[in-house]
């Protein structure tokens, strides 16, 4: 089993679950929560507290691979922070690297929930997970990691580049899934790559990156920069290569999404979970489709994730 970090947000989900007043009403490409007008009272058929964040998710997802896993995330000393902390602690997850900042709440998410379509709106306060420079590199001298996990640290680079050269200069591999914010700057991001060992992006952030039109084009560019890259593309699957084998691949199951939040990070998690459990290329890109598979069918970012003991079925695979 692997030791591996995850870097990146812990937040508190709170979902707003209602059958009829969320309906999505659909405006040209684009669509609203039709029923709730400004103004009234809108009685909502539960509410559901869970925790969430790239860096929780990811943890969690190592932890039941049996993986030593630590999170470096921010939180507060407030009732989500704890919330946060005792699933943590449940999973067995090494919380003694996360920071409590002080005159900041523990980021919190209110996520509205159209049962019906599956649809969902985030509207989020990231609080604590707003910023991530008050952490230090030298925190992975004392993790000694085999990996450092990383999602979206809000754009924060300076912070990427400490840490993807402090992971280098220990021995430690990175696999990064990076977010908008850090898409915005693709030109300073694409110097941090060679840095890294695994890249995990969906199609349209792929494009930011490199030139290019279909997943063929845009996995031989990003192999130039990355041995192993792994570019998503929703329900058509997506595609990907570690240098001696490349894969093009559909989705695990068709099936009705009952809450799509933590899929990235269930795929992108799965895959180094299950890679770093000794298992093949191949395998770990049916693992991490079956396991954000199972999250998105159901409610919360992490509870269906799964431990890698679990049978599978086929899915479409093709080695190209």
């Amino acid at each position: 089993m692997a030791r591996i970090v995850s870097l990146g947000s812990a937040l508190q989900d709170i979902y707003l679950i209602d059958h009829d007043d969320l309906v999505t009403t659909k405006i040209g490409e684009n669509a609203i929560f039709g029923k709730v007008l400004v103004g009234t009272k809108v009685d909502i058929d539960k509410i559901s507290y869970e925790v969430g964040g790239g860096g929780v998710n990811s943890a969690i997802t190592f932890a039941r691979h049996n993986h030593e896993a630590i999170l470096m995330g921010n939180i507060s000393n407030d009732p989500a922070g704890n919330a946060i902390v005792k699933t943590l602690d449940r999973e067995g997850i090494d919380t003694s690297y996360i920071n409590f900042l002080e005159k900041k709440t523990t980021g919190t998410s209110i996520i509205l929930l159209d049962t019906k379509s599956g649809e969902r709106t985030i509207l989020t306060c990231r609080g604590a997970s707003e910023q991530f420079g008050n952490f230090s590199e030298s925190d992975l001298d004392l993790a000694q990691p085999d990996w450092l996990y990383v999602t979206t640290l809000r754009g924060d680079l300076d912070t990427l580049r400490r840490f993807f050269t402090k992971a280098r200069e220990i021995g430690a591999k990175v696999m990064f899934n990076p977010g908008v914010k850090e898409l915005e700057n693709p030109k300073e991001l694409a110097k941090l790559l060679k840095y890294v060992d695994i890249l995990n992006v969906n199609k349209s952030e792929a494009a930011k990156l490199v030139p290019g039109n279909t997943l063929v084009e845009l996995l031989y560019r990003l192999n130039n920069y990355i041995e192993t890259v792994i570019i998503t593309d929703g329900a058509m699957g997506g595609i990907a290569s570690n240098g001696a084998e490349t894969y093009r691949f559909g989705i695990y199951e068709d099936l009705k999404v009952k809450d799509a939040t933590g899929a990235g990070d269930a795929f992108g998690a799965g895959f180094l979970a299950h890679i770093t459990a000794g298992k093949s290329f191949r395998n770990s890109l049916i693992f991490a489709s079956a396991n954000s598979t199972s999250v998105v069918s159901k409610l919360g970012a992490n509870k269906g994730i799964l431990t890698g003991t679990e049978p599978l079925h086929p899915m479409p695979i093709q080695k190209l």
